[in-house]
């Protein structure tokens, strides 16, 4: 009877179970980073575009134009490049418009290597959009000079070069490469007239006042086409 009217007191100090609640952790927000170029062209891709080697170069050649244009020290920035990285840096300094350091490229290009017309039409299209079309002229003659060496009758870049040429409104630069074709033996058999080459010769001199040689083409190469068919 005594037991029940004293309780044990542990009985009210056994703690209460609170009930279990999750604080939901707080949002996080992600803030996207964009990193790209500082100014409207792409920036600068390795791997199969550009070698890190070739990517060095152009970022070696930019800086020494900034700070200290010698031209030793481009000459020996380029000698190191094996022939896929320095044509892979000459391109991608053309397209940067970066035509004074191109030139250099170009130039240490031509000095260990056989003419490319492919390059050589990069080069002049490269010109043409800045503007620099006295140096076309200057290209056409170096190219005579090299003539010699060009596969003519295998190089896909001769339209090319064709078309930047007569896009670039060089009349004597158009009528040079014509006759570096004939001496070259343009129409040959080893050489074929190719129809839209003809073509386009044709139409560029004619449109650059040179309507003679625009018929010579025509005559020439014109009867060609149709045995060739």
């Amino acid at each position: 009877m005594a037991s029940s009217l004293h309780p044990n007191p542990t009985t009210f100090l056994k703690p209460v179970p609170r009930p279990f609640t999750t604080t939901p952790a707080p949002a996080v927000v992600r803030v996207p980073v964009r990193c790209g170029p500082r100014d409207k062209r792409g920036p600068l891709v390795k791997g199969r575009v550009l070698s890190i080697e070739a990517i060095q170069a152009v970022q070696a050649l930019k800086r020494a134009q900034r700070s200290d244009p010698d031209p030793s020290l481009v000459s020996k920035t380029l000698s190191r490049l094996i022939k896929s990285d320095l044509v892979a840096a000459l391109k991608e300094l053309l397209r940067q418009d970066q035509c004074h350091l191109a030139l250099q490229a170009f130039s240490a290009f031509r000095s260990e290597y056989p003419p490319d017309l492919s390059v050589y039409a990069e080069v002049a299209l490269a010109l043409a959009r800045n503007g620099m079309v006295e140096e076309i002229d200057t290209l056409v003659c170096e190219l005579e000079k090299e003539s010699g060496g060009v596969q003519w009758d295998s190089d896909k870049g001769l339209i090319r070069l064709i078309k930047a040429v007569i896009g670039a409104d060089r009349r004597e630069s158009t009528v040079r490469i014509y006759e570096m074709l004939k001496r070259n033996g343009w129409g040959s058999s080893s050489f074929k007239a190719d129809e839209y080459m003809v073509r386009v010769l044709s139409k560029g001199l004619r449109r650059l006042g040179e309507a003679e040689l625009a018929d010579e083409v025509d005559v020439k190469f014109g009867p060609q086409l149709l045995f060739q068919s």
